[in-house]
């Protein structure tokens, strides 16, 4: 068994260089990297490709990283609540292409399974479509998308053990698990990390295999990204 346990957010991303595309896990606030986050964006690295479902809001998550300039283009499916994402990508400062989120989702499976492309109806007849092969099936026309793979993919998980193997909560499985199958090396923080042998072989939503460097976060806010109160 190979311990691949490291002390902190820090040192599982030192190697993270100006320039990288990185994929991180999470659905709106739930489930992100939080403490990754945090140290990408104290390491001031710039020009970074982004990969996610969103972009968080303006002053968490991956909204850190915006407000500060330092992601040069995003590839999402959702700008969601965050004022700072819109403006950028309104402006042109940042670069941005929007996906339907369950294309973004097999994007990311695919690049993990080694599935170069795939053909989906989703998209086509939009710009989406724009410029990519069409294909017919079952009368239907599909567009070819390409798969997504990064240099590094940061997923949150909610157990973990020191072999690598995760076991993600509720919507927190949306994205962390392909993301966690097509990053080149696979960082995971967890909430609670574990021996070897303690998690349920039945319950493992990520296998070891696919992950490099693990730790147990130090903090995590989870914040809500929109409260909503009824009064009665």
């Amino acid at each position: 068994m190979i311990n691949k346990e490291v002390k902190s957010a820090e040192e599982a991303c030192q190697n993270i260089q100006d320039g990288m595309t990185i994929m991180l896990g999470g659905f709106g606030l739930c489930g992100i990297p939080e403490n990754c986050i945090q140290v990408l964006v104290d390491k001031e690295l710039q020009q970074l490709t982004c990969i996610s479902n969103n972009a968080g809001v303006d002053d968490f998550g991956l909204g850190l990283l915006l407000q500060k300039k330092q992601i040069k283009k995003m590839i999402s499916s959702y700008v969601g609540e965050n004022d700072e994402f819109e403006r950028q990508m309104l402006s042109g400062e940042l670069e941005v292409d929007l996906i339907p989120q369950g294309s973004l989702a097999e994007r990311c499976r695919a690049g993990g399974a080694g599935i170069p492309a795939f053909f989906t109806p989703a998209g086509y007849g939009t710009e989406v479509g724009e410029g990519k092969e069409v294909r017919e099936f079952n009368g239907k026309p599909h567009i070819l998308e390409s798969a997504l793979t990064a240099d590094y993919a940061i997923v949150k998980a909610w157990k973990g053990d020191k072999a690598g193997n995760l076991i993600y909560k509720g919507t927190a499985r949306n994205f962390n698990p392909p993301m966690a199958m097509a990053g080149k090396i696979t960082i995971a923080e967890v909430e609670e990390l574990v021996e070897p042998g303690e998690l349920n072989p039945n319950e493992i939503h990520t296998p070891g295999i696919f992950v490099q460097h693990i730790f147990q976060g130090e903090k995590f806010e989870k914040r809500i990204e929109q409260r909503t109160v009824i009064n009665k």
